[in-house]
């Protein structure tokens, strides 16, 4: 995903512009950024503060973190049942050779 050249601030500003009574064109224009632009900034920052979207961003940089600690560990967990259940096969297979005397 593409970075902003804009900031949190910037975009709260610019969404504030437009509450306090100036028309979406004009404010659009003055920040150069398109009508489509703004109102994905008001659809997913609509009401907030600075602060708030920052906040946002850590947690969404953390779930991503964990997301991926996730599928890591998920992958080990199925690597070790898998040597595991290959290790119980062995020596499933080992102990019914000693039953009948036979050696490996």
């Amino acid at each position: 995903m593409r970075k902003s050249k804009f900031s949190e601030y910037q975009i709260v500003k610019i969404l504030k512009a437009v509450e306090g009574g100036r028309t979406v064109v004009d404010v659009c224009r003055e920040h150069g950024v398109s009508s489509a632009t703004y109102y994905k900034w008001k659809s997913k920052y609509g009401g907030m503060e600075a602060s708030d979207i920052q906040r946002m961003k850590d947690l969404e940089a953390e779930n991503r973190k964990l997301k991926q600690m996730f599928a890591d560990l998920s992958l080990e967990n199925m690597a070790l049942k898998d040597v595991i259940e290959k290790n119980s096969e062995a020596s499933s297979t080992q102990g019914s050779c000693h039953a009948h005397g036979q050696r490996v």
